[in-house]
Formats: structure tokens, sequence, C-alpha cells
């Protein structure tokens, strides 16, 4: 795995503008914790992993977020922690600048910690397990901007119940590469226009 991952340049660069200086400054932040830190992409998020997921960041169309992974086993001694399950908000809340963020060095201590705990193999107490809540999937701001430039389908977009939605934007977010990302945006401009939902061929 690579220290810098080309997807996630891509990613900076197709954020709002307002995000684009949080999530370079974050991004630079978290490799300064440690060399051995590396990128990935999972879930349509730019994720840095030691020996297992440390953190991720990700940009919404008016906020940004910045989360750990398994924030719960961290000790927040600082009480800075906000993260609400499902919200897409991370674990500082919605950021919509710098000045939303504890200091920086209140943040490369939660990292060190993450990174000691992944290192360590600590993990979470278990619990019993449950049907796991579907995360938040947010409209990103390239396929807001889109259905902007294309009124029908915004329109119908908009009727759609919120499983219809999430389907296309689950199926835009995950795509692998900015081709494939671009591809399904093609085809879903298409099928939304025409009042398709996402498995329309299938019903």
């Amino acid at each position: 795995m690579e220290k810098y991952d080309t997807r996630i340049d891509a990613y900076i660069a197709k954020s709002a503008e307002f995000a684009k200086p949080i999530l370079n400054h974050l991004r630079e932040l978290i490799h300064s914790a440690s060399p051995k830190i590396t990128e990935t992409v999972k879930w349509g998020m730019p994720f840095f992993e030691y020996k297992g997921p440390v953190c991720h960041i990700a940009a919404f169309k008016q906020h940004c977020a910045f989360g750990f992974w398994k924030a719960g086993r961290l000790k927040d001694p600082h009480k800075v922690l906000q993260e609400e399950e499902g919200s897409g908000a991370g674990s500082f809340g919605r950021i919509i600048s710098l000045s939303d963020l504890p200091s920086d060095e209140i943040l490369l201590e939660y990292i060190h910690e993450m990174i000691a705990l992944n290192e360590s193999g600590v993990k979470e107490a278990p619990v019993k397990k449950a049907a796991a809540p579907k995360a938040v999937v947010e409209e990103p701001a390239y396929l807001t901007s889109l259905l902007d430039k294309h009124p029908d389908a915004k329109a119908n977009f908009e009727k759609f119940s919120p499983s219809q939605k999430r389907e296309y934007l689950e199926w835009i977010v995950e795509a692998k590469t900015d081709a494939t990302r671009q591809k399904r945006l093609d085809t879903a401009i298409e099928w939304i226009s025409e009042g398709k939902t996402r498995h329309w061929k299938y019903k």
C-alpha cells in the first residue's frame, strides 16, 4: 500500500473550494504523525492506515468530516470527541473551517494514541451482535453540481424515496476509479432524467 494515494488527490481536487484547505491540512497532519501511515479509499472516502484503519476524512456539500476508526477506544482526555454514529459528521462534528477543529497538537496526540492501539492489537470489548445500521451516504458536491445542470434529473431525484436515492449514491461514491465514477454519473443522469430508479431493470 502506497503512503500517498492518487485517488485521494483526485478526491480533494473534486471537493468544494471551502473543503480543499481543510482536507489538505488534515492529510498532511496525519502523515506527520508517523511515516508508517499509508492511504487508501474505503466507502468512497480517504482512509489512513497503520496496522488497521486509524482515521478518515471526507467532504460533503456544506461540511467536512474527520473521524477516528473505532473512536470509542480513545481516552479523549480533552473531551473533544463528539461522534454520532451514522451522522456523517465524524469525530468532531461538522467542519466548515479549520477553526472548527481542536489544535494540531491535540489531533496529533489522538492520532498517536490510535496508532499505538493498532500496534498493540487492543480491541473494543466484545458486544452482543446486532444488525448494523446502514451508514449515512451524503450526496457528494460533484453530483449536486451535475444535477443542477439537468433540471429534469434533479426534479426526479428529489422525488425518489431515501432508499432509492441511497442506491444511486452508493453506486456512484463506491466507484474505484475516476473513469468508472464518470461513467456511472453519466448513466445515472440519463436514468434519473427518465424517472428510473437504480435497479429499474430488475423491477
